[in-house]
């Protein structure tokens, strides 16, 4: 009678520990929440780095900022304003004299300084048509507006050019004016060497201003 209670009793625990000599399964929660987890870690993951490709190939598709206009500083379009300005008032005293009379000039007569017979010989008129002080009036005039400081803060680069380029020409017409008065004439006008002095002030500021930049783009001078 002992014998079968032990094996029922060993049969019992091998079928309630075992179930028969296999291994009891785990609980269905259990196996479905480590992959499921898994998974959703994996989707997340993958919607990043389809959200990264994404941002990358719509900065690769947009076009390039369009480069800033450099801007003078102020001291810098004051000058610049400020020589024209003077340029300006010059001009227009010598226009009055020359379709007036040049006995207005207040200037010596005589000698070496002689404002009189440089602004009445035939060397002021260029081709025999133009006045010499008409074109620096139209010079000046144009640099006035030009290098005004709402001119300065135009986004217009071509301007900048035409600036350099307007100064070259007054400066080249400048030298060609004063090798005119000192080797043809033998005589200086004051009236004219202060254009003069003003339109080389202008051309190296006007030069400096565009090798630094002033008035281009970013890309014009890099």
């Amino acid at each position: 009678m002992t014998a079968p209670r032990q094996a029922a009793g060993t049969g019992a625990r091998k079928n309630k520990g075992t179930r028969g000599g296999r291994p009891e399964p785990q609980p269905a929660t259990a196996q479905a929440r480590r992959p499921g987890g898994q998974a959703q870690r994996t989707g997340t993951a993958q919607r990043a780095g389809q959200a990264q490709r994404g941002r990358q190939r719509q900065v690769a598709a947009a076009p390039p900022p369009e480069p800033g206009i450099k801007v003078a500083p102020l001291w810098y379009q004051v000058a610049t304003w400020a020589l024209a300005i003077a340029g300006l008032g010059v001009s227009i005293y010598l226009t009055i004299a020359h379709y007036s009379s040049s006995s207005i000039l207040v200037c010596s007569d005589k000698g070496l300084v002689n404002c009189g017979l440089v602004t009445t010989s035939p060397e002021s008129m260029v081709f025999g048509v133009f006045p010499v002080a008409v074109l620096g009036l139209a010079f000046f005039v144009f640099m006035a507006a030009a290098t005004s400081p709402w001119a300065w803060r135009l986004k217009f680069p071509a301007l900048a050019w035409i600036r350099v380029a307007s100064v070259v020409v007054g400066i080249g017409f400048v030298l060609y004016l004063v090798y005119t008065e000192l080797f043809t004439l033998n005589a200086i006008c004051l009236w004219c060497t202060s254009v003069h002095v003003l339109t080389f002030l202008l051309f190296a500021l006007v030069v400096g201003g565009a090798a630094a930049g002033y008035g281009l783009r970013e890309r014009d001078y890099s």
